[in-house]
């Protein structure tokens, strides 16, 4: 191309962007504009011959083109600007955090008196718990409160400085108001939060668009004060708290993100349904005080509402593009339900996170591009990201400050000198104008950059569940735990709807894992829990009339997991029986199926319940109620009469129906008389049927019924003749 050709093009470029180093003061989003010079095109045209890419250069030159500074289409060009991007955007956050300051400064609390203290730190993937000594300077009034606990701030001196409260790390003290609250509670909070902790790693392993962390917490027991009173003991954080979800199923509708509803979604997956991470609040992402609901429900303290709380969550929760990229699978909702979450979809599509993939990256200008270079400069300069008629966002162009600005002489100022020291960045987390929230792939690129440079010559080190734990915690037995958590969680997966379940039933009795027909299932108890919810009238107002439609899919989808309660019901519905579970619905005629009925009510009956045992028994005895395949058996009537007779255990659910409404020795009179009469594919057997008359009347006089016992007795006798004369 000749001068005057380069030239031509200049003339027809009005407007060149570029960007330039930022101020502490600008926005994420301001850019500088000047026009292209010629030596500009001159370099752009051999670089593109050699196969090169503009990059800030070497000699710290601050000024580079928005167009042709721009990351080149070729794969391996691609890693190297990712890297680059990440290591401005994580050093620009360390320049910022510099200029934040003590915020708690103007509190003095240097000059409050220093105490020891134990610090009780809980190894979650162990189970163990660590002590250690602390010097810490402590406020004497609280500062906040909630409902149950009051927060102090507090000062701790590292373990690697001696009497530096300037540069000693803020932290905040909880404590419960209720003085007579146990001091077990404190450590069971701590040991909540480590667990949940332990789940956000594992959640990040997966390498969603945005990685969660849960704060560090650790019991603090003052003992040089009277009773060595306990305090929570946690990192303070500036920003915007958020409190995104809640243990009763409540989602924050001014504040719907995805991310934290995923990763509640993620734990109640991974962990095979035994336990969910739910009250999700904090800054950002990062979270603290969350509340963990188990199947059993019986530890992690009184806001674990086992299955309730997790069905709660369920009801509420809708996935993701983020639950999708994590392979989650949906939970089954009824149509009524479904229809009426169109209102939270609305929602979670206000919600600015992506998944990695799907952003559209912006590229050098190549081909006929470069013939309307203006249009192609104005579609990638929009302030919104967007480009008239896209319908993939892109990435915005923001002012960045060069690699070589910073020195890393700098950066030893912000080494973490106490090995359990999370700093965090609150810009990083924050929400507003000030502090824009970061692109998913900007925020993907500053995770890359943490590793990468390991946070400027291992500076600081992220405290994760097993850090800061002495020589116990070496790399190998961590990378070895590690190892064995991931594995027990791919092990335990199981998906959140009831088809997944179904599967995972009939292989464990394909494996002759489970010998049992009914029973253990937590997503079936769930969807029995929704099913109660509803007749509650707990999604409802007042006034208003529960969804009956959905009440009925939930107990139709906990009988399809093999829970006994709702199996029990189901059957009695399609029957037209009085039922204990939404005993104010009824099926329509053409709705039941006394088919199924009998089918849910015969499994039932072979989980050694014997209320079904004794229908089973009665339906084949008399012919009511039977399908229309089935005609009266009476050998089917007696191995039911007496298998109600003979059970004295448990069901496969664990429990025991000690009374009936027929009395032991009616129903072994009952069977003592078909054997007397035989037929209907019995055989009869008059010698059994005077040894069932004798029992019957034997159970009688102990049950004080004289003139029954009397009857049998002259019942056996006669049974007993027709055997003689025979």
């Amino acid at each position: 191309m000749s001068e005057g050709s380069l030239q031509k093009i200049m003339a027809n470029s009005t407007v060149k962007m570029v960007l330039v180093e930022r101020s502490m003061s600008e926005c994420s989003d301001d850019i500088d504009i000047r026009p292209l010079e010629l030596a500009d095109l001159q370099r752009r045209l051999s670089e593109s011959e050699d196969g090169g890419h503009m990059l800030p250069n070497e000699s710290g030159n601050r000024f580079f083109s928005a167009v042709f500074g721009m990351v080149s289409k070729k794969k391996k060009d691609r890693p190297l600007r990712k890297e680059v991007l990440a290591k401005m955007r994580w050093k620009n956050a360390i320049m910022k955090a510099r200029n934040l300051g003590d915020p708690w400064e103007k509190f003095h609390l240097d000059t409050y008196k220093t105490e020891r203290a134990k610090r009780h730190r809980y190894n979650a993937k162990r189970q163990r718990w660590v002590v250690d000594e602390v010097a810490v300077k402590m406020e004497e009034q609280p500062f906040n409160h909630g409902a149950m606990r009051e927060c102090y701030r507090l000062k701790k001196l590292s373990n690697f400085q001696k009497d530096d409260w300037v540069r000693a790390h803020n932290y905040v003290g909880k404590r419960y108001m209720d003085e007579d609250t146990p001091r077990s509670t404190y450590f069971e909070d701590v040991r909540l939060q480590m667990d949940a902790k332990l789940w956000g790693e594992e959640f990040n392993r997966h390498n969603p668009p945005k990685k969660v962390d849960i704060f560090q917490m650790a019991v603090l027991e003052m003992i040089d004060r009277e009773g060595s009173p306990l305090y929570h003991l946690e990192h303070f954080i500036e920003g915007n708290y958020v409190k995104y979800n809640s243990n009763s199923g409540f989602v924050k509708s001014d504040a719907i993100r995805m991310t934290p509803q995923a990763f509640s979604h993620f734990t109640f997956e991974r962990s095979g349904h035994s336990m969910i991470v739910v009250d999700i609040q904090g800054v950002g992402d990062l979270y603290t005080d969350p509340q963990i609901h188990t199947s059993r429900g019986d530890d992690y303290g009184d806001g674990n509402l086992g299955t309730r709380g997790m069905a709660l969550f369920l009801h509420s929760h809708r996935c993701n593009s983020i639950c999708q990229s994590l392979c989650l699978t949906p939970f089954d909702l009824a149509p009524s339900e479904l229809e009426a979450s169109k209102k939270v979809a609305d929602l979670l599509a206000s919600a600015k996170t992506i998944v990695r993939g799907t952003e559209e990256m912006v590229v050098t200008p190549i081909g006929d591009e470069t013939k309307s270079i203006q249009e192609y400069l104005r579609t990638r300069s929009l302030s919104s990201g967007y480009a008239s008629g896209d319908d993939k966002p892109r990435i915005k162009l923001t002012s960045i400050s060069s690699v070589e600005s910073y020195d890393n002489s700098s950066a030893q100022e912000f080494r973490c000198e106490d090995s359990d020291k999370v700093q965090h960045f609150p810009f990083l987390h924050k929400e507003s104008d000030d502090y824009p929230m970061l692109s998913e792939s900007e925020d993907s690129a500053i995770n890359s950059a943490k590793r990468d440079m390991d946070m400027v010559e291992r500076g600081r080190q992220r405290y994760d569940s097993m850090s800061d734990f002495g020589s116990e915690s070496s790399t190998a037995s961590k990378e070895n735990e590690l190892f064995n958590f991931k594995d027990m969680v791919q092990r335990r997966s199981r998906p959140s709807h009831v088809l997944g379940e179904i599967e995972h039933r009939k292989m464990l009795e394909e494996l002759e894992e489970t010998k049992s027909k009914t029973g253990g299932s937590i997503l079936g108890q769930i969807h029995l829990d929704l099913a109660k919810y509803h007749e509650l009238n707990r999604f409802v107002e007042e006034s208003e009339t529960y969804d009956h439609e959905a009440a009925l899919y939930h107990l139709n989808q906990s009988a399809k997991c093999g829970i006994l309660e709702a199996i029990i019901t189901v059957a009695y519905l399609h029957m037209g029986l009085p039922h204990n579970i939404l005993p104010d619905i009824e099926l329509d005629e053409d709705e039941k199926d006394m088919d199924v009925g009998f089918n849910y009510l015969l499994q039932a009956a072979e989980a050694n319940d014997r209320g079904a045992m004794l229908h089973i028994a009665k339906m084949y005895d008399t012919g009511y109620g039977l399908p229309e395949y089935r005609t009266v058996d009476w050998k089917q009537a007696v191995f039911w009469y007496e298998r109600a007779i003979n059970t004295n255990t448990e069901d496969e659910e664990g429990n025991f129906d000690a009374t009936m409404d027929d009395p032991q020795y009616q129903l072994i009179s009952r069977v003592a008389t078909m054997y007397w009469q035989g037929g209907n594919g019995l055989v009869k057997d008059p010698n059994k049927a005077g040894e069932q008359f004798s029992w019957a009347a034997e159970l009688a006089t102990e049950a004080m019924k004289g003139k029954l016992a009397s009857k049998y007795y002259m019942q056996a006798e006669e049974a007993w003749a027709e055997c003689e004369e025979e």
